[in-house]
Formats: structure tokens, C-alpha cells, sequence
């Protein structure tokens, strides 16, 4: 893994293209996903984020290796074991004039873990966290216990404005009519499938924007993204296929960049209904909350084989929540050992000796070769004995019902293909959301789509996140990490390699948090 991570972090490919760059003051960008809504706070999903951030913006900035400097807040500290105070920064306007103050940022933390029908919400974000307002420029956010990790959560949650978000829906965001944020692009508008237009903020506080209108344009299809882009029709592209990258390395004129991704794609298993949908051949039973069952599916997938044949070597087998160098990893997890033998004879332990029925549900159109990776999956599981069928839809529809589609909003799916990215660059955030206990009061396991539950990993996860000392709180991490890992509360396929691609004349820095970002174009 280490070698493999030398080699494509961070790398800058030439290729050939017959085209300039961006003219007029206009980039357009070819997406390989939309988001599923403008709101800022109404998906915590990474397509929803990165484009929010052009127009909002949150108190502290994450780079592009997602460390944090000042944003809407110029400074933050510990003022007592309890209690952080956030200096505001001053002369900061949103896109209509009115002047960003402590009343908008007390209004953001009170709507962002509450937004209706939310299918990933904000909550493990914000819950357990009191706002005081001091002056119009001074805030505290007091929590029960210590809690280190303050400045990464904030960084999370985008600011809107009080002014034009009381008694705004998701609608109203989407139309545009609560569209207002300090960022340092205005939003235009927004036509599903189509496009969503975002111009310059000439009355930004910092850097100004360097074009001067930016229209992303979604693309889902592969073939059709890499088209438009040789063709001319838009001047960049996220996702590149890994099947075109050796082609593309071949030419001279358009720039790939290619980084280790801070996303880990994994499956969830439903452990927590004894008679599960999608779950066939076993009288009723659910096999996935018998932790040898698990196991065995593990064994079952040949990660080497996915990463070689279905990415095209453009992706790193995976073992825990995130790959090496991320704050709380564990130096003890490796990924699994492709083993279909070994699977055979746990299920036959387990009760199964003929194995049984599953579906496998995935999205289409949201990872790097998602729906490919779950035929793959099918497959190897069907060959030691669980009858796999595999079934892939749109982001749009899919991660609605493996969120809330079940009976009393419960997840719909037994078995998923997921993806996960820190959004704190650290540990906690998969911790937290994917495999703490599913607590919607305190904001915990809000992503916990198959609600595995262990008491002893709640209790580290939470000692972590009221730990100040980093060393102490690594451990804390490292220790949840193994016991929910080998207790495959989550089966870890891969991490994801991204790569983008540019015209002549343009390049963009890569970002563990995989976001496109204009800010992070480079004009050659």
C-alpha cells in the first residue's frame, strides 16, 4: 500500500488534447455526479458539499489535505475544559448585502441537524453542542465534556443566512430563493440533469474568485464525460475512467492529477432484524448478525482482483476506515485475505452449508466504478454458496431508501455497497456515523444504514471524542477501530484513487476529501 501511495499521490500526468483553455471567464466542468439538492444541510454527501462550498462557506476552512485555517472564524480556543470560544471575522457580507453575524451562525447549528426528510444528516455534527452568543463577533459552543475535536466539526457545517433561511425549505434552497450565502460564488441556478450555474462574488472578503462564471454540467456517463472533454463541450472532468487513463497518458496537451482519496468503499449488512427483506433460503433467519457469516463474506471477496481488474489498479485495498498516514488508523488491520475455502467452511458452521439468498443493492452513478464493483461482488459471493442477486439505482432514489425506505423509516436494504469520507479527516467521522450505536438524539450513527451495535466500541468512540491529549485519543480511536472492524460491523473493500482531467492550460490540486473545487483549478 505504501508504494502504490507514493506513486499516485499527488501525480501530475500530461496528455493530448488540440484544445486551449478556458475562455471568456467561463470554466465549465463535467461531473460525474450531481448533488441531490442545493440545501447545504440537507445531505451530508460529498457531491452536495463540494458544491455547497462555493456559495457557503463554514467558520474554519479545510484545505486540500483537509487542514483547517481560519474561515468565518479568524481564531478559536479552548477557554475552559467545556467551553470553545470563536472569534468572527468582521466585514464579511452574504451574496444580499446583510452583514454575517454570531445570530447566523446560532440559526445554521439550530436548522442543520433538523432538515426534513434528511437522508445523512448533519446531526453527528452538531448534537451535544451548546451555542452562547457573546457579541455579534464572539461565540462559545459549550459541550457536556471536553471535546477536541471542535474545529473539525464546525468545518463541516456551511453558514446560510438567518435573514433568508427563517422558515426556508429544502425547495426554496433548490430554486435558489434561500441561495445566499458569503462564499465566493453566487448561485445562478440550478436545472437537475442539466446544469447548475454559479458566478463570481466580486464583494468577497478573501481571495477573489478567478472566473468569472462557472457552469457544472452533470455527466454521468463515462464515455460521454471523457467525450465532452476531448470535444471541447468543457474545459474539466472529475471521475475520469479507469479505463481510459492509460489511453489518456498516452496523448500531450490535458493534465491529469491523480490523489489518495480519504473515502473507504465498504458494505453494510443488516444486523439488526432477525427476518431481514432481501435475505432468501434460510427460514426466516438473518445470517448476517452471526459475526462468522460475516466473516465469510469477507473472505469471499477478492480485493487484489477488484482493484486490478474492476478499477484498473487505480484504487488501494482496504482494511479499516481509512488508508495509512489519517490520524487513529491502525497499524494492527490489514485487508482481509481472499480466502473462498475458508468462507465455505465458516458458513457451514454458521448453519449454512448450502448458503442462502441475498440482493446486493448499490448506487450507479455515485463511486468510481460502482455498480461493476457490486457484479463483482455478486459473483465471488455467489461462487462459495450465497446466491447473490445485485440491484443498482441512482444516488437520487438509492440512498433515500437505504437511508429511510423501510417499514417506519427504517433502512431499506439488507446489504449495501457504501462509501464513506471523512469529512474531519480523521477517524471519529467514520467512527461515529457508521458504526456507533444508531442514536438519532445524540446525532450518533446517523450513516449506520445496517445498525450494528456494540457496547464496547460506543463507550471508545466517545472517550475519543472527550479525550484532549491526541496520543490518548488516537488509541481510543485505533482500539474502536479494530474491535468494530474484526467484528466486521463493516466489511472495508478499497480507498478510492481519484483522478481528475483538465485542458491545456489548467491543472487542479487533488483533495483527500475528493471534492471538485474551483478554488482548486491552477491556471497555467
Amino acid at each position: 500500500m505504501k508504494t502504490i501511495s507514493k506513486v499516485i499521490l499527488g501525480v501530475f500526468l500530461s496528455v493530448a488534447l488540440a484544445c486551449g483553455p478556458a475562455v471568456a471567464g467561463q470554466l465549465v466542468i463535467g461531473l460525474g455526479s450531481e448533488p441531490s439538492s442545493i440545501d447545504p444541510h440537507y445531505h451530508n454527501l460529498g457531491p452536495n458539499n463540494q458544491l455547497a462550498r462555493h456559495i457557503f462557506e463554514s467558520l474554519v476552512h479545510a484545505d486540500e489535505n483537509q487542514r483547517l485555517g481560519p474561515g468565518l472564524a479568524v481564531s478559536w480556543k479552548p477557554v475552559n475544559d467545556t467551553t470553545w470560544e470563536f472569534k468572527l471575522r468582521r466585514g464579511v457580507t452574504f451574496h444580499d448585502g446583510s452583514p454575517f453575524t454570531a445570530d447566523d451562525v446560532l440559526f445554521t447549528f439550530e436548522r442543520a441537524p433538523n432538515v426534513e426528510a434528511s437522508p445523512s444528516s448533519f446531526a453527528l455534527y452538531t448534537k451535544g453542542k451548546t451555542l452562547k452568543k457573546i457579541d455579534d463577533y464572539t461565540l462559545h459552543i459549550i459541550t457536556p465534556k471536553p471535546y477536541p475535536l471542535m474545529p473539525n466539526d464546525v468545518s463541516t457545517i456551511y453558514i446560510i443566512s438567518k435573514k433568508n433561511g427563517m422558515g426556508a425549505k429544502t425547495a426554496d434552497y433548490n430554486s435558489g430563493k434561500a441561495t445566499i450565502g458569503t462564499g465566493s460564488y453566487k448561485f445562478i441556478e440550478w436545472i437537475p440533469g442539466d446544469k447548475l450555474v454559479i458566478e463570481k462574488n466580486p464583494d468577497y472578503w478573501g481571495n477573489k474568485a478567478q472566473f468569472d462564471r462557472v457552469v457544472f454540467k452533470p455527466i454521468k456517463s463515462d464515455p460521454t464525460r471523457v467525450a465532452a472533454l476531448l470535444a471541447g463541450d468543457v474545459d474539466m472532468i472529475d471521475n475520469v475512467p479507469t479505463a481510459d487513463i492509460p489511453r489518456l497518458k498516452k496523448s500531450a496537451d490535458v493534465v491529469l492529477s491523480q490523489g489518495v482519496s480519504n473515502r473507504v468503499i465498504y458494505l453494510h449488512l443488516d444486523q439488526f432484524r432477525d427476518d431481514s427483506p432481501f435475505i432468501t433460503k434460510t427460514g426466516g433467519k438473518n445470517p448476517l448478525m452471526d459475526q462468522r457469516v460475516r466473516k465469510a463474506i469477507s473472505q469471499a471477496i477478492n480485493r487484489p482482483a477488484i482493484v486490478d481488474r474492476v478499477m484498473e489498479g487505480v484504487a488501494i485495498p482496504a482494511g479499516q476506515l481509512l488508508p495509512e498516514t489519517f490520524f487513529g488508523v491502525s497499524p494492527k488491520l490489514k485487508p482481509e485475505t481472499y480466502n473462498p475455502e475458508a468462507a465455505k467452511k465458516l458458513l457451514a458452521d454458521a448453519g449454512f452449508p448450502d448458503g442462502f439468498g441475498l440482493t446486493l443493492h448499490g448506487p450507479n452513478d455515485r463511486y468510481i466504478n460502482d455498480a461493476k464493483i457490486c457484479q463483482a461482488i455478486g459473483q465471488m459471493l455467489s461462487r462459495v454458496g450465497i446466491d447473490t442477486k445485485v440491484e443498482t439505482m441512482p444516488k437520487s432514489v438509492y440512498f433515500r431508501k437505504a437511508s429511510r425506505g423501510g417499514p417506519n423509516k427504517s433502512p431499506a436494504f439488507s446489504f449495501i455497497l457504501v462509501g464513506w469520507g471523512s469529512g474531519t479527516g480523521e477517524a471519529s467521522s467514520p467512527l461515529k456515523s457508521l458504526l456507533h450505536t444508531y442514536d438519532k438524539s445524540k446525532g450518533f450513527g446517523a450513516s449506520n444504514r445496517g445498525r450494528y451495535s456494540n457496547t464496547e466500541v460506543d463507550k471508545l468512540i466517545e472517550q475519543a471524542l472527550a479525550t484532549v491529549d491526541d496520543g490518548k485519543r488516537e488509541k481510543f480511536l485505533q482500539q474502536a477501530t479494530e474491535i468494530a472492524i474484526q467484528d466486521l460491523g463493516i466489511i472495508p473493500l478499497h480507498y478510492q484513487v481519484n483522478t481528475w482531467a483538465t485542458r491545456k492550460g489548467l491543472a487542479y490540486t487533488p483533495r483527500t476529501d475528493e471534492y471538485t473545487m474551483v478554488m482548486s483549478v491552477v491556471v497555467k
